[in-house]
């Protein structure tokens, strides 16, 4: 089933909260899996979403049927297999893609390219041809490769934008804040880790150092805090033992306050991630 350098991009930010910031066209493309289900249920919730398209190749109806009845002002409609997908997305100025497998024990993000390349550079397509200005925001792991690969689509089309393509890859810092808020008995939600790299093993690197409030560790305790920062997405791949991964946590980043509203507010430091590496070249030249 269609089951990050942390640098806020705020000219990005306020784009879209200029030209829509009650009015937003949003999709999820992956809205029937275990993160697209929480993600498409906060997006219903944001006052900030007035049109709000669900795409997978099973059970949309009854999911965008279910959140129809929220009593909130967006809009839901479901889109159901590929004959639906440029419906889906026409016109969107942000979609959100969870589409993808999930994760099992024993398997790196690497391992799921194969498949998940394939989705992402569907989706990445009819994106291209439908709603080509829009924010892409890419849940689908594995993210260090398929946010390459939607830049390339996008290439291949002539819509290639850098400043709109993202990979969400806050779940790093939420994982970081709550690490060093139970380890320092703090409040998790005035912690603040800057997190920057990419979004797997030692690729992701958590800045304790440049945490608020200001917090130090011992030479062995940093670095099992980093390891366990690193490879928190294993510890819940295990814990759930082949029933998925992070779901609930990862769709509770990709649509909440501060991940969704904060960032379409055009709000200065809201979590917002560009990715990828091989991007940063031109990112740099256009900033």
């Amino acid at each position: 089933m269609f089951s990050r350098v942390a640098r806020p991009t705020v000219s990005v930010a306020r784009s879209l909260s200029t030209s829509s910031q009650s009015h937003a066209k949003v999709a999820v493309l992956g809205a029937s899996g275990g993160i697209g289900q929480p993600l498409s249920l906060l997006l219903k919730n944001s006052p900030l979403v007035s049109h709000l398209n669900l795409y997978d190749i099973a059970h949309t109806p009854g999911v965008a049927a279910d959140l129809s009845h929220i009593e909130t002002r967006a809009q839901v409609k479901g889109f159901i297999g590929a004959d639906q997908l440029d419906a889906a997305v026409k016109g969107c100025e942000v979609v959100v893609i969870p589409a993808g497998v999930p994760r099992k024990p024993g398997m790196t993000r690497d391992d799921l390219f194969n498949t998940n390349a394939t989705i992402v550079a569907i989706l990445a397509d009819a994106i291209a041809r439908n709603c080509p200005e829009a924010m892409i925001c890419i849940i689908a792991n594995p993210v260090n490769s398929t946010i390459p690969i939607t830049s390339e689509i996008m290439k291949k089309h002539g819509v290639y934008n850098p400043n709109r393509v993202f990979g969400v890859t806050t779940l790093d810092i939420v994982r970081a804040n709550a690490f060093v808020a139970e380890l320092k008995g703090l409040d998790p939600a005035r912690v603040n880790v800057p997190v920057i790299g990419g979004h797997a093993g030692k690729t992701i690197i958590p800045l304790i150092s440049q945490c608020t409030p200001k917090v130090e560790f011992p030479a062995d305790q940093l670095a099992a805090l980093t390891g366990r920062i690193q490879e928190a997405g294993t510890e819940v791949v295990k814990a759930k033992a082949g029933a998925g991964e992070q779901w609930a946590h990862r769709g509770h980043r990709g649509g909440e306050g501060q991940g969704w509203s904060r960032w379409a507010g055009g709000t200065q430091g809201a979590h917002t991630h560009m990715c990828s590496d091989l991007y940063f070249s031109e990112w740099d030249a256009r900033s």
